[in-house]
């Protein structure tokens, strides 16, 4: 007899190759987008005007102490490698410059991110005609992400989220095997360091200095949640679907906090200290407040 065939090789996740290369952009998310004077942003700027900090060779020059200098906004802002991507696309000497790369850039961006969540869709286990489903949606999005300024302008973003998000909703169905359905819950601030939140859907939910210290995240669906000044110290997030790194960067976190091995961990949260005797999430209860 034949010996065995190996197993299939598990694909190749996608994600790695979404990720944001300043050194290979022109700063275009410095001076495209408009800031306001606000907890985000120390300035005003208007759409299209570089900011002030914005080097010659297209650097931040502030970079290392943006929360410092009062510019949180700019620490959780990804374009998961539209900007490189359209710079390459444009081929001018000024991108941000240029109309048709203003009109473009956000309807890349938004391409980009639903190609994340593509790609962690292919890598989780669901059915094999949903998994086709899939491939089918990654094929369509990356056609339209390939397209030049102009036909990158006229894509229906709305349209093509709306789709995906629908079949997202089925892949993050399937994973979860019927946990809890939160989608959109106001969290903001609750204690959730003893609620069992594992299979649970977060998807859009207001978690803003919600304390999850601890908490076990294993197959959560927080697609969309918002998870500014969330404590996230010492919880378990390793399994948590659909997290993107701005969500990561807006929260709180330390050292024993764990993640997707796709994402990486913020620098503040390896200097935070490691607090012992942390509860973590019960094994059975309802999820809630």
């Amino acid at each position: 007899m034949p010996p065995p065939a190996p197993p299939a090789a598990a694909p190749a996740d996608r994600r790695r190759d979404l990720r944001a290369d300043c050194s290979a952009c022109a700063g275009l998310c410095c001076v495209l987008p408009a800031f306001t004077a606000s907890a985000d942003f120390a300035i005003d700027k208007p759409a299209g005007r570089a900011c002030v900090h914005l080097t010659g060779d297209a650097r931040c020059g502030i970079h290392a102490d943006l929360r410092q200098r009062g510019f949180p906004g700019c620490t959780v802002f990804d374009c998961f490698g539209a900007g490189q991507r359209l710079v390459q696309v444009a081929g001018v000497d000024r991108p941000a410059e240029d109309p048709g790369v203003a009109a473009a850039f956000p309807v890349l961006r938004q391409l980009h991110e639903l190609l994340w969540y593509l790609a962690e869709a292919a890598a989780l286990p669901i059915p094999a005609d949903l998994r086709a489903e899939v491939a089918t949606a990654q094929a369509r999005a990356e056609r339209l992400a390939g397209g030049d300024t102009a036909g990158l302008a006229a894509v229906d973003t709305a349209a093509v989220r709306a789709g995906a998000g629908e079949l997202l909703g089925r892949v993050s169905a399937a994973v979860r095997r019927g946990g809890r359905d939160r989608r959109g819950a106001d969290l903001v601030g609750a204690d959730l360091r003893r609620t069992d939140l594992r299979r649970t859907s977060l998807r859009g939910a207001y978690l803003i200095g919600a304390d999850l210290r601890g908490a076990d995240l294993t197959a959560t669906d927080l697609l969309g949640a918002d998870l500014r000044a969330a404590d996230l110290r010492g919880a378990d997030l390793s399994g948590a679907l659909f997290l993107t790194r701005p969500q990561v960067a807006a929260a709180r976190g330390d050292a024993a906090t764990r993640l997707p091995a796709v994402l990486e961990r913020p620098a503040p949260w390896a200097a935070a200290p490691v607090r012992p005797g942390r509860p973590r999430g019960r094994r059975g209860g309802a999820a809630g407040r």
